[in-house]
């Protein structure tokens, strides 16, 4: 008998907005990689598929690999939702008697079952949720965390990073110059063709960190693990910690206790903490968010056109992607910035909910005018040698389309 992955992402996707406008859950930045890789690490299966939004997924820069090879009588599907956390709860479910829909916190955390049985069921995307429940299968209670609200990717990050470099071997495969500081070296792994520059400190005494392949670390930067820097990453200068970079960062100032989805550009000083920033995301110069009240209370955030208390008092901003922001923005804490919103107020708070595709310039929100959005991502997308795809170009077309009565009912 042999076993094949499938994940999901479930009718909570909304819950992760503006992440999740127009990426699907599986493929959201997340402790050493993403919400997929990290499944698929500790399964240590084949993925068959991923089921998800069609628009979501056919703008996902790194998908994976699929091994969907004919099943034999005997084969079994191990499916899991995108958004649970692997934990000593799937041990012990995967140990259990099969065929069972393991139910946790009122959501699907996952099944096992006959491949057999999903026969026409695979390919269905966002309805994947509902065949599941269709299939009656005996439920099975498991004590599964999820990934609900944008604030939790990043509260959660740190131990993610933490338990995904456990393993790691300590390597240095790259070019470190002579006059930088590598404190507890047997936790930092820098990958081939990485470079680190002078007085640049990695210091991996409060965490692990990885220096992806062909990331630079420039002179004069301080990077504190628990840390990722991704693939071709360049961090120019300040001081970064606690944080997870996807691939192609552009990254100066300071930066604590974030996610960076991907070919995100912040090349000057300004603060950004406790935040989830989308990809082809710009900060111009000195954009800076707040993450902490003055009243040290919890922070209240925007998420799908509803107001929702975090619990923590630590929470900065939820940036979608595409977003521009002029020099001198300032986010307020728990600031909602939709996809492809445009905000060019220096020097004042920008307000706390901005829709997909608003437009501010310090006074009042407009509509952002759809052809100039496109122009600009193709621009933006075309300076990492890439090409805005078709897919990805209607995926933006579309999400306007389906966003009009929220910029409507937020003043937009």
């Amino acid at each position: 008998m042999s076993r094949r992955l499938i994940l999901y992402e479930d009718r909570h996707w909304r819950s992760l907005r503006p992440l999740t406008d127009l990426l699907p859950v599986p493929a959201l930045a997340f402790g050493a990689s993403d919400l997929a890789r990290r499944w698929l690490a500790r399964t240590g299966l084949p993925l068959a598929a991923v089921e998800a939004r069609a628009s979501a997924l056919a703008g996902w820069s790194s998908p994976l690999a699929r091994d969907p090879a004919a099943s034999g009588a005997s084969d079994e599907a191990v499916v899991v939702n995108a958004a649970a956390l692997p934990g000593a709860w799937f041990d012990t479910a995967i140990a259990a008697r099969a065929p069972a829909l393991w139910l946790g916190d009122g959501r699907i955390a996952g099944a096992r079952l006959p491949l057999g049985m999903l026969r026409g069921g695979l390919g269905r995307g966002e309805d994947f949720e509902t065949v599941l429940l269709g299939l009656a299968l005996p439920a099975q209670p498991v004590e599964a965390e999820f990934i609900t609200w944008p604030w939790q990717l990043m509260a959660l990050n740190a131990d993610a990073i933490v338990a995904d470099l456990a393993g790691m071997s300590a390597v240095v495969k790259g070019r470190v110059h002579r006059l930088a500081c590598l404190e507890a070296p047997e936790r930092i792994s820098v990958e081939e063709q990485a470079v680190i520059g002078p007085y640049a400190v990695l210091d991996a005494s409060g965490g692990p960190i990885r220096i992806g392949r062909g990331a630079r670390v420039e002179a004069h930067t301080h990077v504190r693990g628990p840390c990722v820097v991704g693939e071709g990453t360049q961090l120019l200068g300040g001081a970064v910690g606690g944080t997870t970079f996807g691939p192609e960062c552009r990254i100066a100032g300071e930066v604590e206790a974030c996610i960076w989805q991907g070919f995100g550009n912040k090349r000057h000083h300004g603060f950004v903490g406790h935040s989830v920033i989308g990809e082809w995301v710009n900060l111009g110069a000195l954009t800076t968010t707040s993450d902490l009240k003055n009243n040290y209370g919890p922070v209240r955030v925007w998420v799908d056109g509803h107001e929702v208390d975090s619990g923590s008092p630590k929470v900065g901003s939820f940036v979608g992607a595409h977003v521009k922001t002029g020099i001198g923005t300032l986010l307020p804490t728990g600031a909602s910035v939709g996809t492809a919103a445009n905000l060019f107020g220096g020097g004042r708070f920008a307000p706390k909910a901005v829709a997909p595709f608003a437009w501010w310039d310090g006074d009042s929100l407009a509509e952002h005018d759809l052809e100039r959005c496109v122009a600009t991502a193709r621009i933006a997308v075309s300076r990492r040698q890439r090409t805005l795809s078709a897919a990805a170009e209607t995926a933006l077309r579309d999400l306007h389309g389906a966003t009009a009565a929220e910029r409507r009912a937020i003043g937009h």
